[in-house]
């Protein structure tokens, strides 16, 4: 993980929020790459979800919302973390994330210390809204601590906006909250994240066979991004694991640096969340179902969660590798190199003159443009054409392309392919159809 951090700040894809104060602890940055990464993440989701499904359409739900909807899901009473506290040290610890036998004797993991007993501690981030702040219950508002909620109280208008018939999802990417006792292994866990969610309304009785099918086809959806499917695993929960919503939930884990943690969760919230609201909103939230006599009903949720920001650490950490790499004229005998699927790489081409003078640097230049309307480019002449390389395999780029003088003469370039370093020479005019192909077809071999 030091490796991974060393890089992300390095190249530019995450910084500590607030560095020059000293950061702000469980914040981060995303740099130039960094947000790269991050949209091309959001929008690969967004595609799978929504562009290849007609069924699933797309919400962007507000961040604040009325005080009720948090007692209805249940967050203001269960949402909260077992929490105690060393009275040497001043350490602050989850309860259940330490051995047993030092909260059963008070003894602090760290420095030995004696332990505060547990007390709950509740995640959600209140604050006020309006001019004033007052002692009273009347304007206090929360930051949300989910996305999914926004969806549900939005089910009946997009039923009715949307003409939606069961089964029928709404997707939604956006930023959530939580006041996390413990924020640690870097952009892993944290107090301001995005979540990548997907809210899937079915007839009670076939919960189970939508249930099993989004977990086969969230599994599948990896496979296409190319990460290493050994470092993939599914966990289910236990009776003592189970969310107060929850019929059954799986989650997607991945072996990140720091262990097997959760990536994804695929979670059947039965017909809680919707029941909850229709009785603390008074409205009706029943389906009407059209093609059952018009029978009434409360549809189960299938819920696909996965956290955007988590999701961009899996990837950094299954795109990382140290490559010893055979005598080519380099300068070192390694490389570090992120092989990063070409749909999600925050550079797809670097265009690089071998030069800078007689004329190749403009010849790039035109180069580039042509390229830039389809596809993320970068241009890089300074220093050595190998040094060039090793910097953009850093960056995770898939293909660079070199402008020599051969090009002036008969208008060819160099394509060079980050994962096998190998090179080919095609026409100019052959160059955006190969690149096309490439990325179609691309398979990741190590």
């Amino acid at each position: 993980m030091e490796k991974i951090t060393s890089l992300a700040k390095r190249r530019g894809f995450v910084f500590q929020s607030s560095e020059i104060y000293g950061g702000q602890s469980g914040a981060w940055d995303y740099g130039p790459l960094g947000v790269e990464l991050k949209n091309r993440i959001a929008r690969n989701w967004w595609k799978e979800m929504t562009q290849l499904h007609d069924e699933i359409v797309g919400l962007d739900a507000a961040i604040l919302m009325h005080p009720r909807t948090w007692e209805a899901s249940g967050h203001i009473e269960n949402f909260t973390d077992p929490l105690v506290d060393c009275k040497k040290c001043k350490a602050r610890f989850r309860a259940d994330q330490i051995p047993p036998e030092c909260v059963s004797e008070k003894k602090c993991p760290e420095c030995g210390g004696e332990l505060t007993g547990v007390r709950k501690f509740n995640l959600m981030f209140k604050t006020h809204i309006g001019p004033l702040e007052s002692n009273d219950e009347s304007n206090i508002i929360y930051l949300r601590p989910e996305t999914a909620q926004g969806i549900y109280v939005n089910y009946k208008n997009i039923i009715q906006s949307n003409r939606m018939k069961l089964p029928f999802g709404i997707a939604q990417i956006g930023k959530a909250f939580r006041n996390e006792i413990v924020t640690k292994n870097f952009i892993f866990r944290t107090c301001e994240f995005e979540q990548m969610e997907m809210q899937y309304f079915v007839k009670p009785g076939t919960d189970v066979e939508w249930f099993n099918e989004w977990k086969k086809r969230r599994w599948a959806y990896y496979e296409k991004l190319g990460v290493k499917m050994e470092r993939l695993r599914w966990h289910q929960h236990g009776a003592d694991e189970l969310a107060h919503y929850a019929k059954d939930a799986y989650d997607i884990e991945y072996l990140f640096p720091m262990g097997w943690k959760e990536l994804e969760g695929v979670h059947n919230r039965s017909q809680y969340d919707l029941t909850r609201h229709t009785d603390y909103s008074g409205k009706d939230l029943q389906y009407i179902d059209q093609d059952d006599g018009n029978r009434k009903y409360i549809p189960f949720i299938i819920e696909t969660s996965a956290g955007l920001t988590r999701t961009l650490l899996m990837l950094l950490c299954d795109a990382y590798d140290e490559e010893k790499v055979a005598d080519k004229g380099n300068e070192d005998d390694y490389r570090t190199v992120l092989r990063f699927h070409p749909t999600v790489a925050p550079i797809t081409v670097a265009v690089l003159p071998l030069q800078k003078k007689d004329g190749l640097a403009e010849l790039a230049h035109d180069i580039r443009a042509a390229l830039r309307e389809d596809f993320a480019t970068d241009y890089d002449q300074g220093g050595a054409i190998g040094r060039r390389y090793r910097r953009q395999d850093e960056a995770g780029t898939p293909f660079c392309v070199t402008v020599d003088y051969e090009t002036k003469e008969n208008g060819s370039v160099t394509l060079r392919f980050r994962d096998s370093m190998n090179q080919v020479r095609l026409p100019r005019a052959e160059l955006a159809p190969r690149l096309f192909q490439e990325i179609k077809t691309y398979k990741r071999t190590k």
